[in-house]
């Protein structure tokens, strides 16, 4: 905060709504200036001016608001808008939701206070996102590929792995083949104190907090407080990607947590609601936090994004997953059935997709050959699953033998290719592993693939397999 605020005071608040309170006659408060707010009792709270009209100045309040007394609170102004300190001495530090430092640690020295709306990226001055990053898991390198600049949410459902994804991701995320700074950004939004201790164990045992800035907003902390997280982890973002030359990932979880914030804040203020009691402009909300990704020319850094969000009920149809799906340039899923059948991590290929996966891959990125095995193992996957289907109907005596082949290649590729555990895979072992799992069908099914891809990888070794691809890749 600011150390300079204006000794004018606001004396006539006249109401409170659970974590909003209405002020009158402040028509010189700005949309979104932070204030303080003083009760009675000398306690002092953050707020942040929401909306401006001429009776009344609503202000979201940073911090419970029992015990305010309407006749003894003044609010005074702190700054025109909300500010973030930043400093390359971020990473490796821990912040509260709101951006202040909760590891113990001294405040940072900030080299300048950056507004946490952000300034949008002229459309002009984007750059194609064509580089991959190597998340070290198979299934979204090989089939749903992550490309520098890209938002590629994780879609996953109450009770899956998607925490421990997104801290294996954060681990052993990195770009292949250039000498470049990397470093990721980590917002969790309304996690338990259990989650809130497993992220933070995780980043420390594993190393991954040398690299990283975590903002945390706890389930018990204000709601208000949530709406401010993912800008402050974004506004430190881009500013490591774009003054520092840092290629940035950001992790936002839970999505869902900060959509359900943006509803109480909407009842509180007593709006008309939309879809299932969410706010009518939750898509350009949500807008205003994923389009904060990018590449951009004049600029060595970039932000990509993997926002990970709970569908409730496992429904992709509801509204925040829905959303989502139109603003981002694809979605990764994790699939029940997969997660009771042990396998981790649970990604289901099928509804599974990369927009911008094509840039990224290839010969010279990762592997001429990637495109078409990803193409191969999609198609026969899905056999396979139709395959299951029929047998769950009619029983496995109606099947060819080339039907059974499918059958035994679905329960290979789920067992030795999209399960890999905790276990780290670079891009040549998840292609080795990949062809020695198509290895299983017959040549004369791999119609995806070129004859010469064919002669060269078919049915070797896997050590093999990696030794020739480690070669084969510039």
């Amino acid at each position: 905060m600011s150390n300079h605020l204006l000794k004018k005071e606001y004396s006539e608040v006249t109401y409170i709504s659970g974590p909003l309170l209405f002020l009158q006659n402040a028509p010189d408060l700005s949309y979104n200036a932070i204030v303080r707010i003083k009760d009675g009792t000398g306690r002092e709270r953050g707020g942040q001016v929401i909306e401006v009209s001429r009776e009344y100045t609503v202000l979201q309040v940073f911090e419970e608001t029992s015990g305010i007394d309407l006749s003894s609170t003044t609010v005074s102004l702190v700054e025109n808008v909300a500010r973030l300190g930043v400093s390359r001495d971020m990473i490796g530090r821990r912040f509260s939701g709101a951006g202040e430092p909760i590891d113990g640690l001294p405040a940072v020295v900030s080299d300048k206070r950056l507004p946490i709306g952000g300034a949008p990226i002229n459309p002009v001055a984007r750059r194609k996102p064509e580089e991959f990053i190597q998340t070290g898991i198979s299934t979204i390198d090989t089939l749903i590929s992550l490309v520098r600049g890209q938002k590629l949410p994780i879609f996953s459902g109450s009770g899956l792995p998607a925490n421990q994804l997104a801290a294996q991701i954060a681990r052993q995320a990195t770009v292949i083949g250039e000498e470049t700074e990397f470093a990721v950004v980590f917002a969790a939004m309304g996690v338990t104190q259990r989650e809130l201790t497993f992220f933070t164990q995780e980043f420390e045992r594993t190393g991954a907090l040398a690299r990283s800035v975590l903002f945390l907003n706890k389930a018990d902390d204000p709601a208000v407080e949530r709406l401010l997280t993912p800008r402050m982890a974004l506004t430190a973002a881009e500013y490591l990607a774009f003054e520092h030359d840092y290629h940035v990932l950001v992790i936002l979880t839970d999505v869902t947590n900060y959509c359900e914030a943006l509803r109480e804040i909407g009842g509180a203020r007593e709006e008309i609601p939309g879809r299932r009691g969410y706010p009518g402009y939750m898509y350009t909300d949500l807008a205003s936090v994923y389009e904060r990704a990018g590449v951009v020319d004049g600029r060595a850094g970039s932000v990509t994004q993997l926002p990970i969000l709970s569908m409730p009920d496992d429904d992709v149809t509801h509204p925040i997953p829905d959303l989502t799906g139109y603003i981002t340039e694809g979605q990764i899923y994790l699939a029940r059935d997969l997660h009771n059948k042990g396998i981790y991590p649970p990604i289901n290929p099928g509804p599974s997709l990369s927009r911008l996966m094509n840039n990224g891959i290839g010969e010279g990125k990762t592997r001429k050959d990637h495109k078409n095995v990803s193409d191969q193992l999609q198609a026969a996957y899905a056999n396979g699953l139709d395959l299951r289907r029929l047998v769950a109907i009619t029983g496995e005596d109606a099947l060819s033998e080339n039907d059974k082949l499918y059958l035994t290649f679905a329960d290979e590729f789920e067992k030795n290719f999209i399960h890999q555990g905790s276990a780290e895979r670079s891009i040549e072992e998840s292609l080795a592993i990949a062809w020695t799992t198509l290895s299983k069908l017959p040549k004369s099914e791999l119609t995806r693939l070129s004859t010469d891809q064919i002669d060269k990888y078919y049915g070797a070794k896997m050590d093999e397999l990696w030794g020739a691809a480690r070669k084969d890749r510039v």
